[in-house]
């Protein structure tokens, strides 16, 4: 089977006036479906570059970059954003969900970029917040959720299209510790228990952890990799 993510040869640059910024260095990467990675690194070298591009939220200014099968190259920024929508499942930092909607109604929001009736959208969001153990907290506003609540309510939104990669960035930035392990739990059952492919990028040694594999990027260049 092919690996869900194959990075060939990777080099990201950004150019800000007359200046280049090399954020990926000739960066090679392949997981393998059904893994959990964690990314690390220090602040500026390159881990969310190299996640966004895994989501097609970024093009690298050389080198292929194919997940799920699909080369983004040759994609359109409308075909990429309806590829994004059926393959891949964002977590960020900061929860950015909707005050003013309930759980449910936040986890149903991206839905509506597809294919999918109102009791259909209800349906799958209503699966996902059972799955993150939520489903006592369906009808809750954010400003009724502790942060890891919050962080729940983000996971569910990112699972509800059942993509097949799910990509994280600092998950456990805002909470606590106790909800930092509860979250990185969670993750982990939904790359055991569902077959979910996972990377996350973190800061906390104790987050990556709970990952299977652990890669390493300093200055833009994939430097050290540990298995467990």
């Amino acid at each position: 089977m092919d690996p869900i993510v194959d990075l060939d040869d990777v080099t990201k640059i950004y150019r800000k006036g007359d200046s280049e910024i090399l954020t990926l260095d000739h960066v090679t990467l392949r997981i393998e479906r059904g893994e959990f990675v964690a990314l690390m690194g220090p602040s500026g070298s390159g881990k969310t570059t190299l996640l966004n591009l895994l989501g097609g939220l970024d093009t690298p200014t050389s080198g292929r970059v194919s997940v799920c099968g699909q080369d983004l190259s040759v994609l359109s920024a409308r075909e990429l954003a309806r590829w994004r929508a059926d393959h891949v499942g964002f977590v960020f930092q900061s929860f950015n969900l909707l005050p003013v909607l309930t759980a449910r109604q936040n986890v149903e929001l991206p839905l509506t970029l597809q294919a999918l009736l109102p009791g259909e959208r209800r349906a799958h969001a209503e699966a996902a917040l059972r799955v993150v153990g939520l489903e006592e907290r369906m009808d809750h506003r954010p400003s009724e959720l502790s942060g890891g609540q919050e962080q729940r309510v983000a996971i569910a939104r990112a699972l509800a299209s059942d993509p097949q990669l799910l990509l994280a960035d600092e998950p456990t930035g805002d909470l606590d510790a106790r909800s930092a392990r509860d979250v990185m739990g969670l993750l982990k059952r939904l790359n055991e228990e569902f077959g979910k492919t996972i990377v996350i990028v973190t800061h906390d040694p104790h987050a990556a952890e709970f990952a299977r594999r652990e890669l390493h990027l300093d200055k833009g260049v994939l430097h050290l990799e540990r298995t467990r």
